[in-house]
């Protein structure tokens, strides 16, 4: 195990922000990841794992942890001759969108509406990411992490992983506990491709596509996700970011009159019900119609040109940028519409963080 000193992450984040940590550690196997976290408990160092960078915020301070670079790589795949499921496990470290790119080019279907997300495999179960009406926890069969309570390997089944609307146990009740090693998912032979969200249909009627393939839904989604700047892509004046800054708010059902007679007659606030009897509301419209635009600036940070939800930054940009900005946001919101919105990405290193 090679431990490094004060590494600078904002290469290492979409957002390109940060300060350094003070220490880091490329853990490319198991042995070198447990050995890492291990040293660190036994030093009483904080510690925290980064992925792909692309749903961090981190803190224009240094570090004062163990930054955990996770880099396990391969797949494998076992198939059960009696039914039409596959089983695919994959390690941490690999890119998200590569294996969807892998299961959608087999026909297996059940990522296929997650095409484009940046990001690791270890990082999807713990914000249980989702778009255009899939989310991954639908797929996910079982959990292989390292536990740091009881120092060992441990295997948690979907139901112990306590997900909901993009949050799990890794993210909200047990953070520092584990640190997942691979993922399993459960994905269909020969499925159908799963075309609920509205947006998504529309999009796929418009171009004629009445039976899409998984193919299909694939590459929709990525034309969606490229058209509001979603991609990771360089050389997009929009693609300094993290994705969608906030949540959709979920509200109770009984909190809709109020939210409306804000906005005066005959306005009728999107929604979307919940299985709960609660509705989803839409951050980024909820944002546009308390006063922000598209494009807004405030310095060397704004909103993106394509996404109300995107908070994007520019040259000069710090991390204290983009929480200010972030925060006028959520006030300017909350006082509009008595709604709160939550930050979706971790922040690390804030003394007062609170979004």
């Amino acid at each position: 195990m090679n431990v490094e000193h004060y590494v600078p992450l904002a290469p290492r984040c979409t957002l390109g922000v940060g300060g350094a940590a003070r220490f880091f550690v490329r853990a490319q196997d198991e042995k070198t990841l447990i050995e890492a976290l291990e040293w660190a408990d036994s030093g009483g160092v904080g510690s925290l794992v980064l992925g792909g960078g692309s749903n961090v915020v981190v803190s224009d301070d240094v570090i004062d942890a163990l930054v955990l670079k996770v880099g396990l790589r391969g797949r494998k795949v076992r198939e059960d001759g009696g039914t039409p499921d596959v089983e695919l496990t994959v390690a941490a470290g690999e890119p998200w969108d590569d294996v969807v790119e892998y299961a959608v080019g087999r026909g297996w279907a059940g990522v296929e509406c997650l095409s484009g997300i940046p990001g690791l495999v270890g990082a999807a179960p713990i914000q249980n990411i989702g778009a255009y009406g899939q989310d991954v926890s639908e797929t996910i069969s079982r959990i292989r992490a390292y536990d740091r309570i009881s120092r060992s390997p441990t295997t948690l089944a979907p139901e112990e992983c306590g997900f909901s609307y993009r949050d799990s146990a890794f993210k909200s009740s047990s953070p520092d506990r584990y640190v997942i090693l691979d993922v399993t998912f459960r994905l269909i032979k020969g499925g159908a491709p799963k075309v609920h969200y509205p947006e998504l249909a529309a999009k796929l009627a418009a171009d004629g596509l009445a039976n899409p393939s998984l193919n299909d839904v694939r590459r929709t989604v990525m034309a969606l996700r490229r058209s509001k700047s979603m991609l990771l892509d360089r050389e997009d004046p929009n693609g300094r970011s993290c994705g969608s800054f906030f949540l959709n708010p979920i509200v109770v059902a009984d909190e809709l009159p109020r939210i409306e007679r804000r906005l005066g007659a005959g306005v009728e606030v999107p929604r979307f019900p919940q299985p709960d009897g609660q509705v989803k509301l839409p951050a980024a419209w909820l944002i546009e119609r308390a006063g922000f635009v598209k494009g807004q600036r405030r310095g060397p940070v704004g909103l993106s040109t394509r996404h109300a939800l995107s908070i994007v930054c520019h040259d000069g940009a710090k991390a204290s940028h983009v929480l200010t900005f972030a925060r006028e946001i959520r006030d300017r919101v909350r006082d509009r519409f008595g709604v709160v919105l939550v930050a979706e990405p971790v922040l690390w290193g804030f003394r007062d963080a609170m979004l």
